[in-house]
């Protein structure tokens, strides 16, 4: 591209010559010398001294050109010192690899607004701390009966301390017969499960990597939150890489259901930042930086983000992921009972939850609450109805599981309880579950 300017501006400057066939053959004209700043060479003159001595004779009848011998020999030189030149500096702008555009334009540096840094830095911040989870499931091949490992899904996770302990959504890991964790830097490392939390929707894991290589994400506290203020969700959506998604609180102290038990998680947080199916177990995060909550569910008839996605908050994972390191469990309280859905009570007519069965075993059972069946004709004798416990009402079994989880085990509480068309109090010490004690 070089030499061709050179050469253009050459024949350019020749241009200027007259012509033989000139309109006006009886002109004599001198070409006095070229001494213009080529834009290549800004910091030298390039001069044609051969032009000096040029002369155009021109006769009225005949335009000829006599140049001398010695004007002839210098211009040749000339031409070839700017083919040369030309020919050099093509070969060092090849040699150096650098682009036609970057050699002759010089771009200004982005300048970005405030809060545009901001959520930069935020991002370069904690994005070493935020994991990509492959889980993989054994299939067997069709044909040849050969046992493999293949990929049924992803999720996102985030480091949690120094140890290796990552954290990450139980419905990410569900199933899975082998699980990869790849870390910032992209390299992966086989991951083992330390525990899990059905209830709660929360698993934490364990991978064996370097201390140097592992950033535990920051904790922050959920309980001060308020609606409108800004959040960041980092994660995987459908296996793209930490994305970052921007938005507000759009709600506070709200509930949904496990998706493994079915159990309500309580006090989730609301948010209208794009969550995807791929950025569970990924961490919500606040304009400071600091974890808030775990994206764990969106609700959307498509399955894509439709600006109703929900985080459980920190506080509540924080005490998960505790019991989970240090026991590999979690010890909650349960009653030992099976209830009937909240619609078929609803079509009784009564308010409460109606016990389908209470094994004699069971915390229940032992304290003596009546199970529903049926006697020698069929007929349906319906259970107890549990209406209050601890004197707090009892509509549904929402209800019973938000008391049950500001009990410890252990703890005595005292139900109410319908039977049949009289009130009674009974009180039932609670226990852990069978494979947790």
């Amino acid at each position: 591209m070089a030499a061709y300017s050179l050469l253009s501006t050459l024949f350019i400057q020749s241009s200027s010559l007259p012509s033989p066939f000139s309109r006006f053959p009886n002109r004599t004209q001198k070409l006095i010398s070229i001494s213009k700043h080529s834009f290549l060479f800004p910091t030298n003159k390039l001069s044609l001294s051969p032009f000096r001595s040029l002369v155009l004779n021109q006769t009225k009848n005949n335009a000829t050109i006599k140049p001398d011998g010695d004007s002839l020999v210098s211009l040749a030189f000339d031409s070839l010192f700017l083919l040369c030149t030309s020919l050099a500096l093509s070969f060092s702008l090849f040699v150096t690899e650098v682009g036609s555009a970057s050699a002759f334009v010089i771009t200004t540096p982005r300048k970005l607004q405030t809060d545009e840094l901001a959520t930069v830095r935020l991002f370069q911040e904690n994005t070493p701390s935020v994991v990509y989870i492959t889980n993989l499931a054994v299939r067997q091949d069709a044909f040849t009966l050969d046992v493999l490992e293949v990929p049924q899904g992803s999720g996102s996770g985030f480091v949690w301390d120094k140890d290796g302990h990552v954290v990450t959504n139980y419905h990410v890991i569900r199933g899975a017969s082998d699980l990869k964790v790849t870390l910032a830097d992209q390299t992966t490392y086989d991951a083992k499960v330390v525990g899990f939390d059905q209830d709660k929707d929360v698993a934490v894991l364990r991978v064996d990597a370097p201390k140097d290589k592992l950033r535990p994400i920051p904790v922050g506290v959920s309980a001060d939150l308020l609606v409108g203020q800004k959040v960041y969700a980092i994660g995987n959506p459908f296996g793209l890489d930490h994305t970052l998604t921007t938005g507000v609180i759009s709600g506070l102290r709200r509930e949904i259901s496990s998706a493994a038990t079915g159990r309500p998680i309580q006090d989730v947080i609301q948010t209208d930042a794009a969550i995807n199916p791929g950025n569970s177990g990924g961490p919500l995060l606040d304009s400071s930086g600091n974890l808030i909550g775990i994206n764990t569910a969106i609700y959307s008839p498509s399955g894509a983000s439709s600006g109703v996605g929900f985080s459980i908050p920190v506080d509540t994972v924080s005490g998960i992921v505790d019991q989970l390191v240090k026991f590999g469990k979690v010890t909650r309280p349960i009653l030992g009972i099976k209830f009937a859905p909240d619609q078929s009570v609803e079509q009784l007519g009564v308010s409460g939850v109606l016990v389908l069965d209470a094994p004699a075993d069971g915390p229940a059972g032992k304290a003596g609450l009546l199970p529903t069946k049926r006697d020698a004709y069929g007929r349906l004798i319906l259970g107890d109805i549990i209406t209050s416990v601890n004197g707090m009402k009892v509509t549904n079994g929402s209800d019973l599981y938000r008391i049950l989880d500001q009990c410890k085990v252990g703890d005595t509480v005292t139900m109410e309880v319908l039977r049949g068309d009289h009130k009674e109090k009974i009180p039932v010490v609670l226990e852990p579950k069978p494979d947790e004690s």
